[in-house]
């Protein structure tokens, strides 16, 4: 289990190593063009559902548990753009069902 770790104070937010390296490549590209835009994700348990907003403002830092390089689902990756560029956002969706996916989950440490 990986970790986004956003702003400051800061929020940790734990996804498996293979969500974060594609929430990680959509971030990059939204915000190397000055795109700002909400990220939301389910909670662990499919209970709650939590929303942030993505600013280049605001430090962002990506922590993989595993040294190497997940594989990328390019259809996935393409998917998850496409949801980033709408009004809603990038709602974190699960990769093996594309299209009518719900979200994938994730698990804030209390």
């Amino acid at each position: 289990m990986g970790s986004l770790i956003y702003g400051s104070p800061s929020l940790e937010i734990a996804f498996d190593d293979r969500v974060l390296a594609h929430v990680q490549i959509v971030m990059a590209t939204k915000l190397r063009r000055g795109e700002n835009f909400f990220f939301s994700w389910r909670e662990s348990g499919g209970v709650g559902r939590n929303a942030i907003w993505i600013d280049s403002s605001i430090p962002l830092y990506f922590r993989y548990s595993g040294s190497r390089h997940p594989e990328i689902d390019r259809d996935w990756l393409e998917q998850l753009a496409v949801l980033a560029s709408s009004s809603q956002g990038l709602d974190l969706t699960d990769e093996t069902r594309l299209g009518s996916a719900p979200p994938a989950t994730a698990s804030i440490p209390r």
